[in-house]
């Protein structure tokens, strides 16, 4: 009975304790939640050119040092590669500078590695990045976004379609043309022969005359 009556007095005295060393450590908590590590740009799935600056935090609480690297996306050998390392805690910041002209276009994973005091490790990935210096950039095509009416509070309806009639058009069809009545002025064919057999006649009977008018002539002149 003596043992029982002692379990109410130590009750009071491990509660206190209890609580004030859970209240004891908030504080703790709330000051490694601020100081972690992180990747804030850039973001996964974008698509990066040229130098591209890497923003971030590295954390303070137990730092020693850092590394980003980037490796190729879905790389079964797991192959990292350095892009700047330091010693200096950055909170905010510039981590690194990429030069992303170096590499071929494809898709990559950024990491931030963090080591700690005691030896452990913090890791951070950014998956997905495509790098599109010498390649076009992928643009998502944007799908419709339907357009409602609300006609009461928290009840949309769909507009109705109002089809409209068809305006009716003009058929052009192609046109006989009328020829032309024969111009009284045309020359046939017929009649250019026989201008052309009349100038040769006039022609022939004028050379007969000045041959006749030369022969007299010559007689005439002969006998004197």
């Amino acid at each position: 009975m003596r043992h029982l009556s002692l379990i109410p007095t130590l009750l009071v005295l491990l509660i206190p304790h209890t609580v004030m060393a859970m209240w004891k450590s908030q504080p703790r908590l709330q000051t490694i939640a601020a100081s972690s590590a992180s990747i804030e740009s850039p973001f996964a799935g974008q698509a990066i050119q040229g130098s591209v600056d890497i923003r971030g935090s590295t954390g303070t609480e137990g730092f020693q040092s850092f590394e980003v690297d980037f490796s190729y996306k879905d790389d079964p050998t797991n192959t990292w590669f350095l892009i700047q390392e330091g010693t200096t805690p950055v909170q905010e910041g510039v981590l690194a500078v990429w030069d992303t002209t170096i590499i071929t276009d494809g898709n990559y994973t950024l990491r931030l590695l963090v080591t700690l005091n005691d030896g452990a490790q913090v890791e951070v990935m950014v998956n997905d990045l495509r790098v599109r210096n010498y390649s076009p950039v992928e643009t998502d095509t944007p799908s419709p976004t339907p357009f409602y009416v609300t006609l009461a509070p928290g009840i949309p309806v769909a507009p109705s379609i109002t089809e409209q009639t068809p305006t009716p058009t003009l058929t052009a069809y192609p046109m006989t043309p009328t020829p032309l009545p024969t111009n009284p002025a045309m020359i046939t064919s017929s009649q250019v022969v026989l201008a052309l057999g009349k100038g040769a006649a006039f022609s022939i009977g004028l050379l007969a005359l000045l041959g006749a008018y030369l022969g007299v002539r010559f007689i005439v002149h002969k006998n004197r």
